[in-house]
């Protein structure tokens, strides 16, 4: 039960009803919301200063109406007029008797919705180079593109995790001659990494495969023959580890795209090329310089040129080098192209604090590609700063120069990790400090949220103690009294359950996971203050012996916020502990 959405329908038709020449799209811009200030009351509307100028009457006016036709319905307490022509409402106690009894019933659905009504989105995210385990870099992307994805499914959207490959170009090189040294180390040489090298444990292994299998029979064929194959056996072994990293933090993905594909005769890139040919994006021409310092690999040459300024970028840009290979900028096309003939029309890129200049050129390349039928946010995920005890904090780098996802995840967990990199936007620098992390405080968050459903469990465990006979199943909470719910302790807990199905939906509409972390941290708060204005006022305790109706009623509403609890952090990824050690 969605109050908000509901009281739009029930604003837009009673506009209907006094206006219908009104049409469809006039009305979507009707919006139902909490008002700034609490002390105005329930829900606010902006609908009659929405439709006052193409009536041409003043939005007051068209207020005052909307004020008639709802100053008499049983579940609103009162509605006014304020300011230019808002419409502040104040519900009666009936309507959050009716959330309660929604959240019960939907359970583990309360909050879902048909909002994306199927369509399909393709979020890539990650996408780091195999070259070598996941590091803490590579981590807020994770979470932050996993916890986007599951919010988008909740909201009806047909959601593809894709993990885009980088399994060409120089890095992979270097990872094949970096096999091949600790492939010489397997067979017994010493052997000394080379700056530029990757140094890592994590390719003794991957040697170790190399030397199994092919004996010492790559000593004996060209070293480019050799390190193409350890190459191979390297990337494969790379990509296993990077999975096995990523599932420590629950993050699977549905696609693994290699960039292979685009590359070669035949490939994505040179048929993306002759498409963009034939449509007419590309041109022969010369760049100007760019503003500025010259970037090193500018070039004052007649080069291949995409029309990228035609789409909103700043510039146009270049598709070949000067030695006849592909920029970046081509595979990018290619790919997105891929992305667009594969059926998606909604496409989020999660990218790192280093690729902010990419996010016109994407949009660009989406918009030619698709004739502007598709659409591409790219969201930006800025550093993470590591810290114990407000300074900087070195963990061990058993991975070469490396801080692994590995190390993160065992130092302090996959709950606490995916909830502190949510707790805040991710287009924010922001601090990861562990020894807050570790403290079971309200100043640690995921602590803190964890702990109230911890504590809704712990509330049901006292009833069955002091009160065994009392029946708290499914059924008997269905059934329970709700009505019963008068104090403002009790409205003021069910008025925030009702702000959940819109909070996840803007927060879905927005791709802004953080809203729901925001959102749960809150209602653990006001969950918490509930208890303990509970321990001052016996009559506001949930458990009471001598009140059973009561209690059920109380218990209902604790099951609610439970339930509530357990939903958002599901979306976020991070377990709801029915006890905390």
């Amino acid at each position: 039960m969605d109050i908000f959405a509901l009281f739009t329908t029930r604003v837009t038709e009673a506009l209907r009803a006094d206006y219908p020449e009104l049409d469809a799209a006039l009305l979507s811009r009707v919006v139902v919301e909490p008002p700034r200030d609490p002390a105005h009351g329930d829900l606010s509307t902006n609908a009659s200063m929405v439709v006052a100028k193409p009536l041409g009457k003043n939005p007051r006016e068209v207020a005052a109406a909307l004020v008639e036709r709802f100053k008499d319905a049983p579940d609103v307490e009162s509605v006014e007029v304020a300011g230019p022509g808002f419409i502040n409402f104040r519900l009666s106690n009936s309507i959050w008797h009716q959330v309660l009894k929604a959240v019960g019933a939907q359970g583990a659905n309360y909050g879902r919705s048909d909002l994306g009504q199927g369509e399909r989105v393709n979020i890539e995210y990650v996408s780091s180079n195999p070259t070598g385990p996941m590091h803490v870099g590579h981590t807020r992307g994770a979470v932050f593109g996993d916890a986007l994805a599951s919010l988008m499914a909740w909201s009806g959207y047909d959601v593809t995790r894709e993990y885009y490959i980088n399994d060409t170009g120089g890095q992979t090189v270097i990872l094949g001659r970096s096999a091949l040294l600790r492939y010489r180390e397997a067979l017994g040489e010493t052997i000394e990494i080379p700056s530029g090298f990757y140094p890592g444990d994590y390719l003794i292994p991957v040697g170790q495969v190399l030397a199994a299998e092919h004996g010492r029979a790559l000593l004996d064929m060209p070293e480019e023959e050799a390190v193409l194959i350890a190459r191979e056996t390297a990337l494969a072994a790379m990509m296993e580890l990077i999975k096995a990293d990523l599932a420590q933090l629950n993050v699977h993905h549905d696609v693994f795209f290699s960039e292979r594909q685009l590359h070669g005769a035949g490939g994505d890139i040179e048929k993306t090329l002759a498409w963009l040919r034939e449509e007419g994006m590309v041109y022969e021409g010369r760049l100007d310089p760019p503003k500025g310092k010259t970037p090193e690999d500018w070039e004052d040459r007649e080069q291949t040129l995409f029309r990228a300024t035609d789409y909103g970028d700043d510039t146009d840009r270049a598709l070949v080098k000067s030695d006849g290979t592909y920029t970046y900028f081509a595979a990018d096309i290619a790919y997105h192209r891929n992305k667009y003939l594969r059926g998606f029309n909604h496409m989020v890129n999660v990218l790192g604090a280093d690729h902010s200049g990419y996010v016109k050129r994407l949009q660009a390349a989406v918009k030619a590609v698709s004739h502007n039928e598709a659409d591409i946010d790219v969201r930006i995920c800025q550093l993470v700063r590591l810290l114990k005890n407000g300074e900087p904090f070195k963990m061990s780098k058993r991975s070469g120069d490396l801080i692994t996802l590995s190390d993160l995840v065992e130092e302090v967990g996959a709950d606490a990790t995916r909830f502190m990199l949510l707790f805040r936007r991710n287009d924010a620098a922001m601090d990861f400090d562990f020894a807050l992390v570790k403290e079971q405080t309200r100043d640690n968050p995921v602590f803190y949220v964890q702990y109230a459903h911890a504590r809704a469990c712990s509330i049901f465990r006292t009833a069955a103690r002091d009160m065994p006979e009392l029946d708290v199943s499914d059924a008997a909470l269905a059934g329970a009294k709700t009505e019963l719910l008068e104090t403002a302790a009790d409205i003021e807990l069910i008025r925030l359950l009702g702000a959940w199905p819109r909070t996840v939906a803007a927060a879905a509409v927005a791709h802004e996971p953080h809203r729901i972390a925001f959102y749960v941290h809150d209602l653990a708060a006001a969950f918490h203050g509930f208890w303990a204005k509970g321990k001052d006022d016996p009559s506001l305790r949930v458990v009471n012996p001598t009140e059973p109706t009561l209690t059920l009623a109380r218990l209902a509403l604790v099951d609610a916020v439970r339930q509530v609890i357990r939903n958002g952090l599901g979306i976020l990824g991070v377990g709801a502990p029915e006890e905390l050690s």
